[in-house]
């Protein structure tokens, strides 16, 4: 963990891991033991990585209507200005570069590449940046159980909307080529990488 100590480090190591396709929230010890990761997992990672090079371990919740996964980021700042770390196993939902002016501007970057097979654009609220050591009595570093509860937890965090209904009312369908780079997966659930 400690030659993790810059969010280029961070990802590019999550990027390396094959996604876990499994219904369970695996401790960053478990991550590290168990060479696998999916969203929510690689950003507990990530933070954990940005507090031991000395930095605030922090995760954003990206909330999508019914139909959709919801999203997990570490978020992270450079100077003034806010970027990401992304576990995914599309081309899309990736890092972000530390460009962005507040949480919001970063949010709003995934915002068309948040999709539905229809076109359906999805993504509609998210949390301010949550501080882990919220957590730090739960285990969330090393458990070995799973971190069943940290659904919940984020569930429970106030979250901010995106859009207003007439917004949300007039989005326009993603194209067909957009939903096609949207159906680009990175890992197979046998652990095989298709893309390098």
């Amino acid at each position: 963990m400690k030659a993790l100590n810059t969010p280029v480090k961070i990802q590019d190591f999550l990027n390396r891991l094959p996604m876990n396709f499994e219904d369970i929230y695996l401790s960053p010890r478990r991550v590290l033991r168990e060479r696998r990761a999916q969203c929510l997992e690689g950003a507990l990672l990530a933070a954990l990585a940005m507090r031991l090079a000395g930095r605030k371990p922090l995760i954003v919740d990206m909330k999508s209507f019914s139909g959709d996964d919801d999203h997990v980021i570490a978020v992270f700042q450079e100077g003034k200005h806010w970027g990401a770390i992304s576990k995914t196993n599309h081309g899309t939902l990736r890092y972000r570069e530390p460009i962005y002016a507040n949480i919001r501007e970063l949010v709003m970057s995934y915002f068309h590449e948040y999709i539905l097979d229809d076109g359906r654009k999805t993504l509609r609220s998210y949390t301010n940046p949550i501080h882990l050591s919220v957590l730090d009595r739960r285990g969330w570093m090393t458990s070995e159980e799973g971190l069943s509860y940290m659904s919940g937890f984020l569930n429970r965090m106030p979250h901010i909307p995106l859009l207003s209904r007439s917004q949300i009312a007039r989005l326009r369908k993603a194209e067909p080529i957009e939903r096609l780079v949207g159906k680009i997966v990175e890992w197979t659930k046998d652990g095989k990488k298709k893309l390098s």
